[in-house]
C-alpha cells in the first residue's frame, strides 16, 4: 500500500508539470513548430520577395490591401532597391517604415 507521502509527492510533481508543460511519466518528444500568428515576432519580411499574404500577416499597419499594392509596385516597377522606395507605394507613409523597420530586408 503505498503512503500518503507517496500520494503527497506525485501531487505535488503533477502539478508542476501542468506548470510548465512536461510531466514526470511521458518520454519527451519532438514536435513540429506551430506557424505563426498575425502580428507574432519574426525577424525579417523580404519584400522584394515576400506574398502579399506575409505582408499583410508580418508586417504591422500593413492589411492585404495595402500587402497587394506592394506586390504590384513590385511587379509593375521592378525589386525595391531601397526600404525608403516603400513610400512611393499608395499607402505607405514613413510611419510604417517606422513600425517596421527591423523586419523589412530586400
Amino acid at each position: 500500500m503505498k503512503s500518503i507521502r507517496h500520494y503527497l509527492i506525485m501531487a505535488i510533481f503533477g502539478g508542476l508539470s501542468l506548470l510548465s508543460g512536461w510531466s514526470i511519466h511521458a518520454e519527451p518528444t519532438a514536435t513540429a513548430p506551430l506557424p505563426l500568428q498575425k502580428n507574432e515576432m519574426i525577424s525579417q519580411v523580404n519584400i522584394n520577395q515576400a506574398s502579399a499574404e506575409e505582408i499583410a500577416k508580418y508586417l504591422n499597419g500593413i492589411g492585404l490591401s495595402k500587402a497587394k499594392k506592394i506586390v504590384e509596385y513590385r511587379e509593375k516597377f521592378g525589386p525595391f532597391v531601397s526600404i525608403e522606395q516603400l513610400k512611393e507605394v499608395s499607402g505607405i507613409g514613413q510611419s510604417i517604415i517606422d513600425r517596421n523597420i527591423g523586419k523589412l530586408v530586400l
